[in-house]
C-alpha cells in the first residue's frame, strides 16, 4: 500500500514538472518571433537556389549607403538574373497590410505605421547600382510578406507587369518566372551574359560587409528609428524589440503589442 502510494505521488509529481517544461517561458516567447523570421528567410533561400545554375542568388547582404540613415543598406535577398536583378525585402507583419507605392508609410493593422517597404527598397537598389558601376541596370523590387498578412494594397502592386511587387512568400516563384517571361515578351531590356551576372555577383560578394560589430551597430540604428512603439498597448511598459515582433506576428494579439503579463490576458 504504501508503495502504491509513493508511486502515485511520484506519478504526481512528475506530471507536475512536465506541465510546468511544457509552459513557454519568457526566453521562448522572446525567441519564437525570430525563428518565425528564419523560417521565412529559409524558405526564400530554397526557393532561389531552385533557379537555373547561371542564375546567382544572395541573402543578408550589407553594401555601403552613405545616403542611409546607419550609412549601409541591409539587402534581404537579390536574384541576379540575364534578364534584371530582383531585388527581395521580406516583411514578418501579420494582420492586414494597408498602403500604396506612393505613400510615405505603410498601415499595419489599422494601428501601426511602418516605412513604405518599395521605399526601403529603392534604397538598396541605389546602394547596388553604386557599387557595381551601372545605373542602366534593370531591377524588380519584391516585398514578400508571409500567408500571416492580408493586403489591402494598391492592386498595381500585384500586376506582373510592374516592377513593383508585394508577393506573399509562398508564390515568389511564380512572381519571378512570370516577370521573366514578361520582360522576355517586351524585349526592351538587354540580357545579361554569363559573364556580366558572374562578375556582378563576385563584386557584391567582395563589397559585402560581414564585420559582426558593424552590423550590429546598423541593426541598432534601424531600430531607433522604427516607428512602431516597443510598448505595451495595455499597460504602456516598454518592451523589448523581440516582444515586439513576436506580437506582431502573431494574429490573436489582433496587431497589437503587450508585456508579458498582458500577453497571458490577451491570449484567445
Amino acid at each position: 500500500m504504501k508503495r502504491l502510494f509513493k508511486s502515485n505521488k511520484e506519478l504526481t509529481k512528475n506530471s507536475s514538472s512536465n506541465n510546468r517544461a511544457n509552459q513557454p517561458s519568457k526566453a521562448k516567447t522572446k525567441a519564437t518571433s525570430e525563428r518565425i523570421g528564419q523560417l521565412g528567410e529559409y524558405k526564400i533561400d530554397i526557393q532561389l537556389s531552385q533557379f537555373p545554375n547561371n542564375y546567382r542568388y544572395l541573402s543578408d547582404i550589407m553594401l555601403p549607403n552613405s545616403k542611409a540613415k546607419s550609412g549601409y543598406s541591409q539587402i534581404d535577398h537579390l536574384l541576379i538574373t540575364p534578364f534584371g536583378i530582383f531585388v527581395m525585402e521580406t516583411k514578418n507583419y501579420s494582420g492586414e497590410i494597408r498602403g500604396g507605392r506612393q505613400d510615405k508609410q505603410w498601415i499595419v493593422n489599422k494601428r501601426f505605421k511602418m516605412m513604405n517597404p518599395f521605399n526601403q527598397n529603392y534604397g538598396h537598389m541605389q546602394a547596388l547600382k553604386s557599387v557595381l558601376g551601372n545605373h542602366d541596370l534593370h531591377f524588380i523590387s519584391i516585398i514578400t510578406f508571409t500567408k500571416r498578412a492580408v493586403f489591402s494594397i494598391d492592386p498595381e502592386l500585384r500586376k506582373i507587369q510592374s516592377d513593383d511587387l508585394c508577393v506573399y512568400d509562398t508564390e515568389l516563384t511564380e512572381f519571378i518566372n512570370r516577370k521573366i517571361q514578361v520582360i522576355k515578351l517586351l524585349n526592351e531590356t538587354k540580357k545579361l551574359t554569363n559573364e556580366e551576372i558572374d562578375g556582378y555577383y563576385k563584386r557584391i560578394v567582395e563589397v559585402n560587409i560581414d564585420d559582426t560589430a558593424t552590423r550590429k551597430e546598423h541593426v541598432e540604428k534601424i531600430k531607433s528609428h522604427d516607428s512602431i512603439p516597443a510598448v505595451c498597448s495595455h499597460c504602456g511598459t516598454k518592451v523589448s524589440e523581440k516582444v515586439k515582433e513576436y506580437c506582431l506576428s502573431h494574429n490573436r494579439y489582433n496587431g497589437q503589442v503587450y508585456c508579458f503579463d498582458h500577453q497571458k490576458l490577451n491570449k484567445k
